[in-house]
């Protein structure tokens, strides 16, 4: 399987990999097919996320594409990063093997969760 300059740079030195303590949203999801298991971690001050962290246990296109997708929504607003796609996080990492498309779904998944948990607990309020 050959992987991405991207991938392995992001795969061997990951970007805000740690827990975020008192989250303003979490999202954790898991593909039980493959093991992998994907956690996001998310401050938000007035909207924009401020802080993101992850913890990702899977392979090396897991732990890539966590670390990428947290570069891609950091500083964003809330909005901004719902509209992050696995496709967007694919052309990041300039590409992933066809068996490993999956990983780069999770991250999308998790980091919606985390927004949605976020949401949620604003309206709450």
């Amino acid at each position: 399987m050959q992987y991405t300059e991207k991938v392995m740079e992001h795969f061997m030195n990951p970007h805000n990999v740690g827990v975020i303590e008192n989250p303003s949203g979490y999202g954790k999801v898991g593909n039980p097919s493959c093991g992998d298991i994907m956690e996001i971690f998310i401050k938000v001050e007035n909207d924009i996320i401020t802080d993101v962290k992850f913890r990702t246990f899977g392979c090396a296109s897991a732990i890539a594409s966590s670390s990428v997708s947290t570069e891609l929504i950091k500083g964003k607003t809330v909005e901004e990063a719902l509209k992050l796609t696995n496709k967007k996080v694919v052309e990041e990492l300039g590409g992933l093997p066809p068996v490993k498309m999956h990983c780069s779904v999770l991250a999308e998944e998790a980091i919606q969760l985390a927004i949605n948990d976020y949401l949620s607990k604003k309206e709450a309020k």
